[in-house]
């Protein structure tokens, strides 16, 4: 018998736990712009749709002059979409979304982050060691020279633009980031 009721007690004190964040997610309407700070970093790189990720809220969120979180509550959001940059082509994107506050789920708008285009750089390092290639090859060798310079050049402008032209995101911890509640 006693081990019934307890199971009961649990079972109601269960009930109203969830009714209470349920009801505190309400009381967030929308529109509602809530900060958080990032409680690690995210990178392109390494992050997948779907991983989570912690922070804290940066400031107290008010609502009809009502308290309805405090500064420094436990925040967690979702990774919505992750791409990593290639080495000479693919831009890189990462979108997070903030899915609860203080363990009361919340849905939020989209924080996304996009990364440069590899285009203009890459194509001025591999058209400027081409050229200078030419150049070279053509004072060594004349004009067989100059394509053998040409295509070195634009080979070395290649590698090199590939060792250095990842451009991926890294938004580092402790970041603030404003979502808007839906």
């Amino acid at each position: 018998m006693g081990v019934i009721t307890m199971r009961k007690l649990s079972l109601c004190l269960l009930a109203l736990v969830t009714q209470a964040l349920v009801a505190q997610a309400q009381t967030i309407p929308s529109g509602t712009s809530v900060s958080v700070r990032l409680g690690q970093t995210i990178s392109s790189d390494k992050a997948r749709s779907g991983d989570t990720w912690a922070g804290t809220l940066r400031q107290d969120v008010v609502v009809d002059g009502r308290m309805v979180a405090r500064r420094g509550d436990p925040v967690r959001g979702r990774v919505i979409d992750a791409k990593a940059s290639g080495r000479l082509s693919g831009t890189a994107l990462l979108a997070l979304q903030l899915t609860s506050i203080n363990g009361a789920p919340v849905t939020t708008s989209t924080v996304s982050r996009k990364g440069g285009s590899h285009k203009g750089r890459d194509a001025g390092a591999i058209g400027g060691t081409a050229a200078a290639g030419a150049i070279i090859g053509a004072l060594a060798g004349g004009g067989k020279g100059a394509a053998i310079g040409a295509g070195a050049g634009a080979g070395v402008g290649t590698a090199g633009a590939a060792a250095t032209g990842k451009k991926d995101i890294r938004i580092p911890v402790e970041t603030i980031l404003t979502f808007r509640v839906r």
